[in-house]
């Protein structure tokens, strides 16, 4: 079994929903965020969604666009990304980590390459936001050959018949974006939201994590009522960005990993 699959299979015994922070590696700069990453387990994580910077991050708002920014021009690359996750593996061998970000990175590495020496560091599963399921077999296939989950998005506009595109090859879990448009940059209605999740759970076996639009323990919980996952990324970039200590950005995650954990109480 995946680390994906025991972490979910963990909390649904336990009846709690997973809380997922988002990080942009290298943001401010590769030891803070190694820092972040060996502490962000014992501060509530359930799993790690570790963003990968790029220069056009399309589907990012202004908080995790200028998040991309600094981390590359502090020198983050995909190599580093992966020496980090091989760093974190050393003491934790249990958090899964999601990458998340655009192909072009993965292109220039060598698609082949790149899969073998992300498993052989330690991730768990990709999100590749401008790969769409048509055009994903590049990825996908050799993935899979490696264990390696290709974790599809769904999205408020996403109809029966193209949900069950995106669902075909999908693993790990299902990221559903709660709004329309970019990170960091709207709200949402819960009930709009608790029934766009109800139809993604009558449509497949995955787990299904909420992200975008959750800023405060309040609405992470109010998430985590009905769906497996929460996901808070532009709200954590934010405080970094803003040259919080390391220790209150880790007491916010802590809050917010509370709040989803007691959710369901």
């Amino acid at each position: 079994m995946s680390r994906i699959a025991a972490r979910f299979e963990e909390l649904k015994k336990a009846n709690r929903a997973a809380f997922i922070p988002f990080i942009t590696a290298g943001d401010p700069d590769g030891e803070t965020t190694a820092a972040m990453l060996e502490k962000l387990p014992a501060a509530g994580a359930d799993l790690i969604e570790l963003g990968v910077p790029f220069s056009d991050p399309m589907a990012d708002g202004p908080s995790i666009q200028a998040a991309s920014q600094r981390a590359l021009k502090a020198g983050m690359r995909l190599t580093k990304v992966l020496e980090l996750v091989r760093r974190f593996r050393k003491t934790d061998a249990k958090t899964p980590i999601v990458l998340m970000g655009y192909y072009n990175p993965i292109h220039k590495y060598g698609t082949a390459l790149f899969v073998k020496d992300a498993v052989e560091a330690g991730v768990d599963g990709l999100i590749t936001v401008d790969l769409p399921p048509e055009e994903d077999d590049v990825l996908r296939l050799p993935a899979a050959s490696h264990g390696l989950d290709i974790v599809r998005l769904a999205t408020p506009t996403t109809n029966d018949e193209r949900l069950k595109t995106i669902l075909n090859g999908a693993g790990g879990f299902l990221y559903y974006v709660s709004i329309t448009g970019v990170t960091g940059t709207k709200s949402f209605a819960d009930d709009e939201v608790h029934a766009a999740v109800a139809r993604l759970q009558a449509a497949t076996g995955l787990p299904c994590a909420v992200g975008f639009g959750i800023k405060t323990p309040e609405r992470a919980a109010a998430v985590a009522k009905f769906a497996d996952a929460a996901v808070v990324g532009s709200a954590i970039v934010d405080r970094m960005a803003s040259g919080a200590k390391l220790e209150d950005v880790l007491a916010y995650c802590t809050e917010l990993a509370e709040a989803v954990h007691g959710a369901r109480i």
